[in-house]
């Protein structure tokens, strides 16, 4: 029997979702909770996003019985949810797979094989973006941006980072968790379901928050250099800062008032000001950019495939 047909209708009247025939399974208990979600906002409304996680936690998705009871909950209209529901992308419409695998190809990722993981996911789950497996196990969603390019190529499942991965380690991952496998995430916990998943975005944690580095090296670089430099930004002085960012400025600018360490080294003060570039400069960049593209990418005029190019 599947569990579908074992769901009870959602108290106030909602039998399931018309268009799809599935029967909800929000009880009462559902409702409990977002009443919880509800009460930690001045204004109710507010509650929409969670309270949407929710219903995707206990539906699988967002439900035309979840859009319903969310609207009844918030006193609002069917189509004030519904727009929400739609315009955010976390939000799915259809059942997506147990492990959602989010590939992103926005330039850096591209670039450094972005692509040829999505391809190699495709070819091996046999479906494209937007689609699940018949197993009900995978989906995939080619994503534009994953929010993480020190990472990069960078693949999210059920939005647990996997990064710096190749398709190798990004089909391993995937074959791993269809056959019930753990894999954990390189800067988080082990990976859960989507259900799971949605359960902890609705506000109701598994107690691994802190699981995995918060930051790793190539994210702190920048901050690891402007350290070792005595680095600052405008207005530094003014704002208060950690006891070693203290000491770490402190030992650079006495080492810098002792003689530059290196031939041209300087502090640039706050009150100097950068050279700005001239439009003769900014031109002839851009035209050095022009040039490699037309060189290099295909369809330009020096790009070369195989064929001779008019």
């Amino acid at each position: 029997m599947s569990v579908d047909s074992q769901a009870a209708p959602t108290p106030g009247g909602i039998a399931g979702d018309p268009l799809t025939g599935h029967r909800t399974l929000l009880t009462e208990a559902t409702r409990a909770e977002m009443r919880q979600i509800i009460a930690r906002y001045p204004q109710s409304r507010s509650a929409l996003l969670p309270m949407l996680h929710l219903v995707q936690s206990v539906e699988g998705y967002v439900t035309q019985a979840g859009i319903e009871v969310c609207a009844a909950e918030l006193d609002l209209t069917t189509a004030e949810v519904s727009a929400v529901a739609t315009f955010y992308t976390m939000y799915k419409r259809r059942p997506v797979g147990e492990y959602h695998v989010g590939v992103c190809t926005n330039t850096l990722c591209a670039v450094l094989g972005g692509d040829a993981i999505l391809s190699s996911l495709e070819d091996e789950l046999g479906i494209t973006h937007d689609e699940t497996t018949d197993d009900g196990r995978v989906s995939l969603e080619h994503i534009e941006c994953n929010a993480a390019c020190d990472y990069a190529p960078v693949v999210m499942v059920n939005w647990e980072f996997l990064d710096s991965q190749s398709p190798r380690s990004t089909l391993d991952a995937v074959r791993t968790l269809r056959q019930g496998g753990i894999v954990r995430s390189t800067r988080g916990p082990e990976i859960c379901t989507w259900r799971q998943a949605s359960r902890i975005l609705a506000g109701f944690g598994d107690g691994q928050a802190d699981t995995g580095p918060a930051a790793g090296a190539p994210t702190l670089a920048g901050l690891r250099l402007a350290r070792e430099h005595g680095w600052r930004a405008p207005g530094f002085d003014r704002h208060e800062h950690s006891a070693d960012d203290q000491q770490a400025i402190a030992a650079r600018r006495a080492q810098l008032a002792a003689g530059p360490d290196r031939p041209g080294t300087r502090v640039v003060e706050q009150s100097e000001q950068q050279p700005t570039p001239q439009p003769g400069a900014i031109a002839e960049a851009m035209g050095a950019v022009g040039n490699w593209i037309e060189e290099h990418l295909p369809g330009g005029t020096g790009h070369r495939d195989g064929k001779d190019t008019p």
